[in-house]
């Protein structure tokens, strides 16, 4: 029984890496402070007489670049600014204005992961189809739609590249003082090797229960090569090195495919940021189109620019797997392809590796299985085979944590 991880931005934050969409966007004003321009907003700042002498000019722009700022989520218009300063014309002024109008819509709607932003491009898609412009309030035509979601996606990457890769310790392994043991004790096949000797208490099937059972005598036998795969949804290389350091095992065969890019790698493997829901009932309708920029930013056409997503297909065709769910929330921007994993013939189990919240004395208050079980319900079209397939809570685990350190 081969193992399949499905790796989300949650793997990565297992790590300490800065990679939320908050630790993005956050960093993004942090930085335009010093600018106050740049092809995404503008800082209209003249409006303000008393500003000649630059006079409180620092403590205007921390309150517009606040996260729960009006001024950042509304933009163009007039405000009345509640602190102590005057400014001219009846205490009524312009002072952020949004170049990009689907950068506005993201800070409009305040969102907390990737998989928002992408459902916001969406809806504003779907809106444009259907001439329905005063949900999200999105303006423009898809030609600047496109273009305004391919200057955030090119923003991410150059964070991912500045402010993650190039600044953290990722050759974690080397450091004696990093726990990264605890995660990689959870990558490893279903064999005797991983120490998990119930692990077919997580199948339904007898005839998977057997053949586990099986394999496991074959092992004591024999050494037998295990198969795992990491089909990696982040853009940063955390999970090749575990992929490399499995492969040092001659009873482990591991191979890891960077589904959604490598940052840098523009030309085979260039980041693949956007919609896959075509089993959305409104997909036919944007299909029938019959003008290509309107499926510019699906992911299903941006699979077909190499050979990953084939090398998936040949893999879930080759034997029969379990899939674990390693911090990916399953959101629908990735339906296509999950719910072809998913419902899968070869599919025989799926296990999440759920993320807990704690209290500052390190109790637990919350955690998120019962969310991603329902995100996963959503890539079925068979609810039976569903609910045969996720494995319950009380034979899954939380995802460890750990922290790299910068360099």
């Amino acid at each position: 029984m081969n193992r399949l991880f499905i790796i989300g931005n949650g793997f990565d934050l297992a790590h300490g890496l800065p990679t939320r969409y908050k630790d993005f966007i956050d960093d993004y004003w942090a930085s335009i402070k010093n600018s106050n321009h740049d092809e995404l907003i503008s800082f209209n700042l003249n409006n303000y007489g008393e500003f000649n002498n630059h006079e409180n000019l620092d403590d205007l722009i921390d309150m517009i670049i606040n996260t729960n700022s009006d001024f950042r989520k509304e933009g163009i218009g007039v405000y009345k600014l509640k602190t102590h300063l005057k400014p001219i014309e009846d205490n009524r002024v312009q002072i952020l204005n949004y170049k990009n109008l689907f950068f506005k819509l993201i800070n409009q709607n305040s969102i907390q992961n990737w998989v928002d932003i992408e459902n916001i491009y969406y809806k504003s898609l779907k809106e444009i189809v259907k001439g329905e412009l005063r949900k999200q309030n999105y303006i423009g035509d898809i030609k600047r739609l496109n273009k305004e979601f391919e200057e955030v996606k090119n923003l991410l990457e150059k964070y991912l590249k500045e402010k993650v890769v190039d600044k953290y310790q990722l050759d974690f392994t080397k450091d004696q003082n990093i726990d990264w043991v605890n995660i990689y004790n959870n990558l490893k096949p279903i064999s005797l090797l991983s120490n998990q000797h119930e692990v077919h208490n997580e199948f339904i099937k007898t005839e998977d229960v057997e053949e586990i059972k099986l394999h496991f005598e074959k092992e004591r036998e024999k050494e037998l090569v295990n198969n795992l795969y990491f089909l990696n949804f982040n853009y940063t290389p955390i999970a090749g090195i575990y992929s490399d350091l499995l492969n040092k095992d001659d009873r482990i065969e591991s191979k890891v495919n960077y589904i959604h890019g490598n940052l840098g790698n523009i030309i085979e493997n260039k980041i693949n940021f956007g919609f896959g829901d075509e089993m959305d009932d409104d997909y036919k309708m944007i299909e029938n189109i019959d003008d290509n920029e309107y499926l510019k930013n699906f992911k299903s056409f941006q699979y077909l620019q190499n050979s990953n997503y084939n090398d998936l297909l040949r893999y879930i065709d080759s034997d029969k797997y379990q899939v674990c769910i390693m911090g990916h929330s399953c959101g629908l921007s990735d339906r296509t392809l999950l719910n072809t994993i998913f419902e899968h013939n070869n599919c025989r189990s799926i296990k999440v590796f759920y993320h807990e919240t704690k209290d500052k004395e390190g109790n637990v208050v919350k955690d998120n299985y019962t969310d991603i079980i329902q995100n996963i319900s959503r890539h079925f079209n068979k609810k039976k085979l569903m609910r045969e397939k996720i494995v319950n809570k009380t034979l899954c685990k939380p995802l460890p944590q750990i922290q790299l350190p910068l360099k």
